[in-house]
């Protein structure tokens, strides 16, 4: 696979800050304002052949947060209905009086 300059360095510019981060796509795609499937690619497909060592790095991250998102999506889905509980509990239903 070819990948030019500016794609490379950006690709080890996104896998740098994913490590040193322990960051996941959607954090380090929000933080240089592109998409995930960018990040994604980039991290996934293209740095093995421009730095195998920190791909192999961000690969160890990426498998953990797979590992993790199970967990993530609970901690979400708990802390939502808690806010519900508490606009319910506190009178604010949400609606404009």
């Amino acid at each position: 696979m070819r990948t030019d300059g500016i794609s490379g360095e950006r690709c080890e510019i996104l896998a740098k800050y994913l490590v040193e981060a322990s960051s996941t796509v959607r954090k380090t795609a929000r933080r240089f304002g592109i998409s995930k499937s960018t990040v994604h690619k980039d991290l996934t497909e293209k740095l093995k052949y421009v730095n195998a060592k920190l791909y192999d790095e961000a690969e160890a991250v990426l498998n953990r947060n797979k590992l993790e998102r199970h967990i993530r999506g609970g901690n979400a889905t708990k802390l939502k209905y808690q806010n519900m509980k508490n606009i319910k509990l506190n009178g604010n239903d949400g609606a404009a009086h």
